[in-house]
């Protein structure tokens, strides 16, 4: 190894430097890119190859220096596809997201060689190494929380979406993603682009890397045995016009057997001969993309290129992988570049596209918004039957008037879930243009049949800094309710206001009785129940169609949030003004009756809407028995929690409201209470730890085909009977 007299400080860390490359003085004295030069300027030049493939190695390096120093992490994906991400920096594109949340290190590295990772006092190596991994550092996967990383990366599915939202926002700025040969087994991958593709055919400006490198995770990948033709032959079947596949195969000096091949084990010359085709394959892919085809790049090349094992072995650091471990040692030391070398790389990097991407890319700053104003809510009398989700709907129409850029998502139908109002305002995107439908080209109505593809725009909209709506059916929301999760996570920890991310479901299981038990699903509350104690999550339950415009003129105004309003599509009563749920939104509940007088109180502490039924018709039975009886509507149950039951103050934008015990004890202090809801009783939860009264609970067990609500509701024993019987033997009296 070199003998080293002058390492760059940000170096300090590195345990291995080699020697300068062949050819130094001809293509590495001298960096290509400079502040009046930010991308390479002859992608075609034995300089541009060089240079790109040191950037390569360099990220090689810092991947397996990184995960080795806690043996642990993945460094083999990237790793394949090292060349692709470099070529991609190198020619100006900085926007990058990624499928594969795997791919973590690489994106690490990356943002350390620019320097973005200062921002978090990361400024050496041995930072680096120290960080990954720990709290309030570089976790596994990538998230809201690292500078210059556009979007989190966890589970598969859910790349696409990002770079998606982003490319519908910013025309003319390119988003790379990668994405693996195993993740490509996801069918939200390929179906989510095609109809994206269909409503939007002029947004292009996305770019799927798909990194095939033959295996998954811990086998060959399900595409490994496809030949190059097949490959392309996929992607043109599934709507894309331009197909840019380089293969490392065909580079291969070293008589490699198999279709996937290892770069790192070329000849010199045939490496910088692939990194060439690499950067020739970026820039013809991204000039593609960005004229209106749309286009994948492919590059082909074995998993672990240049890391310390080969094909899904290389996946997985364990235990054994220490940095004092032979593989990563020796590993370590073919990827040791020179201090010069390292000076050359940082250098570039800074200076790519402008700076780095912790300033440059469009995520790093507030997406000016257009002003909604105040938007006018219809108040109802009460008593009167209205359809809620009707009334939000009319709201929605609004503000999508005033905000162009406003979409809703919906894979079920609008109509469907008493929105219908918001089709005929906004408009459904559609090919075929046909007023019956209100079917447009360009309307803001997007309905993919794919509940992933509905939260997954929706969602990631928000995270890109616009705003947005996903409607569903509660009983299908499951669907799409991971990349929702994903995104309302990285909320909770992004380093810059945006507006939440609001869902609405409709068609509760209450009112699907004939339907039977396929659409009567509401366990779906029950994960809200367990989001709502990350701190900034909140589930609404507005009571009427009073009470779900004042929840979603709140949702509209709230920022780093992921609010979800349940709501029925049927006429029911109503039992609410303004200003109660007003008091409801921010005390988590507000009473609704209360008997005159009694000799012990009931408190029927009640979730939903339809719900309120069987409850205020078993109040005259309770009041003839003597009982005090106080309905207690809860429309924002994260409010009743206690503050230490949440972690509100890790969020980034923290809200710390919540129920004091004078207001919890106004709400629901009584002798007994009785929660009751026609969905998951873990939405109760915060009012059951807190009650110390006697209590109980009625909720939802399962679904059944019924010919009424009341008759499914029975069948769950929601019923006044029950309501009485169990105040009964609660009070003993």
């Amino acid at each position: 190894m070199t003998a080293v007299t002058s390492v760059p400080s940000f170096c300090e860390g590195i345990q291995y430097f080699g020697d300068d490359w062949p050819d130094w003085e001809h293509y590495g004295q001298t960096p290509l890119l400079n502040p009046q030069q930010t991308t390479l300027p002859d992608p075609e030049s034995p300089a541009a190859a060089y240079q790109t493939l040191l950037y390569a190695d360099a990220l090689r390096y810092l991947i397996l220096q990184m995960t080795a120093s806690k043996a642990s992490g993945h460094p083999g994906g990237f790793a394949s596809q090292a060349e692709a991400y470099a070529a991609l920096v190198l020619l100006g594109y900085k926007n990058i997201i990624t499928e594969v949340g795997h791919h973590a290190p690489g994106f690490y590295a990356a943002m350390f060689l620019d320097r973005s990772l200062e921002q978090m006092g990361i400024y050496t190596v041995q930072d680096l190494r120290d960080r990954f991994r720990e709290k309030h550092g570089l976790l596994g996967h990538l998230s809201g929380y690292i500078p210059g990383i556009l979007a989190p990366a966890g589970p598969l599915g859910q790349g696409q979406h990002f770079a998606m939202a982003a490319a519908w926002l910013h025309r003319h700025t390119l988003f790379p993603f990668t994405l693996g040969d195993g993740g490509l087994g996801e069918p939200y991958v390929m179906s989510g682009m095609a109809h994206f593709h269909t409503a939007f055919p002029e947004v292009t400006n996305f770019l799927p890397v798909l990194v095939w490198n033959g295996f998954s995770q811990e086998h060959h990948s399900m595409v490994s045995l496809k030949s190059n033709r097949e490959m392309m032959a996929y992607w043109h079947g599934n709507g894309f016009e331009e197909v840019v596949l380089v293969d490392a195969k065909d580079f291969d000096d070293a008589n490699q057997p198999g279709a996937y091949v290892d770069s790192t084990l070329f000849s010199f010359g045939q490496r910088l001969a692939f990194t060439k085709a690499v950067l020739l394959g970026v820039q013809e892919a991204a000039q593609s993309a960005l004229s209106g085809k749309l286009t994948v790049l492919i590059l082909k090349q074995l998993k672990g290129a240049g890391v310390h094992a080969k094909g899904a072995k290389s996946h997985n650091l364990y235990a054994q992988h220490t940095l004092e471990n032979p593989d990563i040692v020796s590993a370590l030391k073919a990827r040791a570049l020179s201090p010069s070398a390292w000076a050359l790389v940082r250098h570039n990097c800074e200076v790519a596209a402008g700076g780095s991407a912790a300033r440059v890319a469009v995520t790093e700053q507030v997406l000016e918004l257009p002003p909604l104003g105040d938007i006018p809510l219809e108040a109802y009398d009460l008593g009167e039957a209205k359809v809620a989700t009707t009334a939000m709907g009319r709201m929605v129409a609004e503000v999508g008037a005033r905000d162009r850029r406003y979409l809703i998502t919906n894979a079920d139908g609008n109509e469907a879930s008493g929105i219908g109002n918001i089709n005929q305002a906004l408009k459904i995107i559609h090919p075929t243009e046909d007023p019956l439908y209100n079917q447009v080209p360009h309307g803001q109505v997007y309905e993919p049949l794919s509940e992933d593809a509905c939260a997954g725009l929706a969602a990631g909209l928000c995270l890109m800094g616009s705003r947005s709506l996903w409607c569903s059916y509660e009983s299908f929301a499951i669907n799409g309710l991971p990349i929702w999760q994903t995104v309302t996570q990285a909320m909770a920890e992004l380093r810059r206001p945006t507006p939440a991310t609001v869902a609405l479901y409709t068609a509760g299981a209450l009112e699907q009785g004939r339907n039977g038990w396929t659409h009567q699903r509401p366990e779906i509350e029950a994960y809200y129940a367990a989001l709502l104690r990350n701190g900034n999550v909140f589930a609404l339950f507005p009571p009427d169609a009073n009470s779900i415009q004042v929840c979603y003129r709140w949702a509209l105004t709230a920022q780093n949030k992921g609010i979800a309003i349940f709501a029925s599509k049927s006429p029911l009563p109503v039992r609410t003004t303004f200003a109660q749920t007003e008091q409801g939104l921010a005390e988590g509940a507000v009473t609704l009756y209360e008997s005159a007088s009694g000799r012990a109180t009931l408190v029927l502490a009640v979730l939903g809407d339809m719900i309120l039924n069987p409850v205020y018709a078993a109040v005259p039975t309770l009041e003839a028995a003597g009982y005090r009886v106080r309905i207690v509507s809860v429309i924002n149950p994260r409010r009743l929690y206690r503050p230490s039951d949440v972690a509100w103050q890790t969020c980034a934008e923290p809200d710390d409201g919540f129920a004091d015990e004078a207001t919890f004890a106004r709400l629901f202090g009584g002798d007994a209470l009785l929660a009751i809801t026609g969905g998951a009783a873990a939405l109760l939860e915060p009012v059951l730890l807190r009650a110390t009264a006697p209590r109980d609970v009625l909720a939802w067990q399962r679904g059944e085909t019924t010919a009424s609500a009341s008759e499914l509701m029975a069948y769950n024993g929601l019923t006044p009977a029950a309501i009485c019987d169990r105040a009964h033997t609660l009070l003993k009296l």
